[in-house]
């Protein structure tokens, strides 16, 4: 069963697997955005054992809960899933973590530790994610909710491309915060601002996943052989 974790891309494992996401979080691998990667290649990339990771995959399955499979949920379910859980969260993360590091550049933009320039960058990030969100809100979701194959291809070849550009800005925002760890003797506020941090990572990797490796693989969803399913 490793080998075949081994071999597999890490996206269809934490679509197939409950739990698999918390796994490649403590791992620091990166199942939305590179979910193309097999386990083994992300896992030499990243320098870690390949087979301690197929090991704790493994231990997940015997009677796992973890998660709501979320393949076997319709279109409307996964979109309002997304919707409340990701679109109106990031709203509400972005403005409060904008808000700590401004304060912590402000503060202690004088240490070699501080994260200077995340303020900005974090801003850049809340513009590009309201812009991609009203897409999929205004655009993408509905035609998806109507089932209109033939006009969903263009929007979702977008969505990904700027599902890479996210990848990416996350990155830039692991390099500033040295992998989002804050230093020894950080001040209240600076913690807070990391744990917020990593709360945003989990939740904009979440986010990618669900839409790039279920929502876009099965568009349009059959929403009457769903239910069938889960009954």
């Amino acid at each position: 069963m490793s080998a075949d974790y081994l071999n597999s891309a890490l996206g269809d494992l934490a679509r197939s697997i409950p739990g698999a996401t918390a796994v490649f979080h403590a791992n620091r691998l990166d199942f939305c955005c590179q979910g193309h990667r097999t386990l083994a290649d992300a896992a030499a990339i990243k320098g870690i054992s390949a087979a301690n990771v197929a090991a704790q995959l493994a231990a997940l399955i015997p009677g796992s809960t973890a998660t709501r499979d979320w393949q076997q949920a319709s279109t409307a379910e996964l979109v309002e899933h997304i919707l409340g859980r990701f679109h109106a969260r990031h709203r509400e993360q972005l403005p409060e973590l904008i808000r700590l590091a401004r304060r912590v550049e402000q503060v202690h933009g004088d240490r070699t530790d501080c994260p200077n320039g995340l303020a900005d960058h974090l801003s850049y990030m809340a513009q590009e994610l309201e812009s991609h969100m009203l897409k999929e809100e205004q655009i993408l979701f509905p035609l998806l909710l109507q089932e209109r194959q033939a006009m969903v291809a263009g929007p979702i070849s977008v969505m990904r491309l700027e599902h890479e550009q996210h990848g990416a800005a996350l990155d830039q925002l692991i390099r500033l915060t040295n992998d989002i760890t804050p230093p020894a003797g950080a001040c209240n506020t600076w913690q807070a601002l990391y744990r917020g941090l990593e709360e945003l990572r989990q939740d904009l990797m979440q986010h990618i996943h669900l839409e790039n490796n279920i929502l876009f693989a099965g568009s349009p969803r059959n929403d009457s052989q769903a239910c069938c399913t889960k009954g």
